[in-house]
């Protein structure tokens, strides 16, 4: 019987099947702990969210109602597959998940709630778990990237790069072979979906995104475990990733310094609580009010100079209806910043609507700029230009806004964010809360995963 040849493994699978804690250098080591510390707290504050609850509440019902995987925050157990489904939904919620700039991508989201749960089902060292997620980010990091500029402008990037970021830490975690590891690529990058429409109507389908990559990269991992087979050539193919979802797909992006350049360090936390393209202008509206004394009641227009793939994002949230919907308006979220001097959580809920910050509002608009758009998304600009009542034209700009690497976050800044985005769920008391994040900054060190609060079952 004649066999079929065997075909060469990707050096992405190859990478994400063999990565080890102890191979991993110390500083990316560190940024990944960074980054499962911030994670948390951005599932607790989505946690009880209407869309959020939804989701939970069809997760609970189709898994066992009791299993070895967490479902955080909810005193809830349930299979892998059902935790990571629910617990992806919540990470993604309040707008305050990481994101790394060149690919436009939340690797927490769809990277650390698989994982975990998968972690959590095999018995895994926090080592283990902690190396997996890494593999996640830095495959998932780099397919972003693959899929480029005209990807994003339809699709929701973390939802499609998702799937295979969610498949390479599960894998990792089940001890795939590269073989096995590359059918897992097949499996997952057919299932890629999330397209950007929902912003329109202020539909819930964001936390359907993040909770469908995470969900269908662990199933395409254990069906690769399995024995289950995927295509080959899942993202240059002919009827591959690239042929369907973009126009100009790089791949030499899924192998360019691949363990040498780690992705992971180079991801961005949020420090606005909002879509990450606002994030520039903002910090240079707040820039020129402090270095001009300039108040709300001085300005009579902002122009923000900005790259095409925030007017693609945001230029159709116009009016926004609802508090989700008013974290990709431009006008609200500069508005709220300049009221308050942050766009957090609380200013939306309470004022996204305030006559004062729909009055500021109306006075922002977006105008494609050569420069910033020439450095995106390596770089992520931010240039306005006010002009206030009494007629002066003052220009604010910000290379790096908060959150970046090269303005980044401390540790005790993590810490107080966590805090604080888990006293605004409301789903855990301060206590529980504390206790948890003091133990998350440990994970490498825990000798099994268990349940993150001492209130879930796991």
């Amino acid at each position: 019987m004649k066999q079929e040849p065997q075909a060469t493994i990707h050096p992405l699978a190859q990478f994400a099947a063999t990565l080890q804690w102890s191979n991993i250098p110390e500083p990316v080591q560190r940024r990944a702990v960074d980054l499962w510390v911030d994670w948390f707290g951005s599932v607790l504050a989505g946690c009880r969210a209407r869309p959020v609850v939804s989701i939970t509440r069809f997760a609970l019902s189709q898994g066992p109602q009791q299993g070895p995987s967490e479902v955080i925050a909810q005193g809830a157990s349930s299979s892998p597959m059902m935790a990571a489904l629910a617990n992806a939904a919540a990470s993604h919620f309040a707008e305050q998940d990481d994101v790394h700039n060149g690919s436009v991508f939340h690797p927490a989201a769809v990277v650390f709630p698989p994982a975990l749960a998968v972690a959590q089902a095999t018995g895994a060292s926090g080592a283990d778990l902690m190396a997996a997620c890494v593999a996640g980010y830095e495959v998932g990091i780099r397919v972003g990237e693959f899929l480029g500029r005209s990807h994003y402008r339809i699709f929701h990037t973390t939802a499609t790069a998702g799937t295979l970021a969610a498949a390479a830490a599960v894998g990792r975690l089940l001890r795939l072979t590269p073989a096995q590891m590359q059918h897992a690529f097949g499996s997952a990058g057919t299932q890629s979906a999330g397209l950007w429409e929902f912003l329109r109507s202020a539909a819930d389908s964001k936390q359907l995104h993040t909770a469908h990559a995470a969900a269908a990269g662990l199933m395409a991992a254990y069906l690769a475990q399995d024995g289950f087979t995927g295509a080959q050539d899942i993202f240059t193919g002919p009827q591959g990733m690239a042929a369907g979802m973009s126009q100009d797909a790089n791949p030499a992006k899924l192998t360019e310094g691949l363990g040498t350049r780690w992705a992971t360090a180079e991801t961005s936390f949020k420090w606005h609580a909002s879509c990450r393209h606002t994030h520039p202008a903002a910090d240079a509206l707040l820039q020129v009010m402090q270095q001009h004394g300039v108040r709300i009641e001085d300005i009579a227009q902002v122009t923000c100079h900005v790259h095409q793939g925030a007017i693609d994002v945001l230029g159709p949230v116009t009016a926004p209806t609802t508090v989700h919907q008013s974290k990709f308006s431009m006008g609200t979220v500069l508005a709220l910043a300049a009221r308050f001097g942050h766009a957090g959580l609380t200013e939306f809920d309470a004022d996204f609507l305030a006559p004062a910050t729909v009055a500021l509002r109306e006075k922002v608009t977006m105008v494609l700029d050569p420069e910033v758009d020439a450095a995106y998304p390596q770089r992520w600009i931010g240039k306005v230009t006010v002009q206030t009542a009494d007629g002066r034209v003052l220009h604010g700009r910000v290379d790096e806004p908060k959150g970046d690497p090269g303005n980044t976050l401390a540790r005790e800044e993590i810490t107080a964010k966590a805090l604080r985005l888990a006293a605004y769920g409301g789903a855990v008391d301060v206590a529980s809360a504390q206790a948890a994040v003091t133990g998350l900054w440990q994970v490498a060190q825990w000798p099994r995963v268990g349940a993150l609060l001492a209130g879930d079952a796991a």
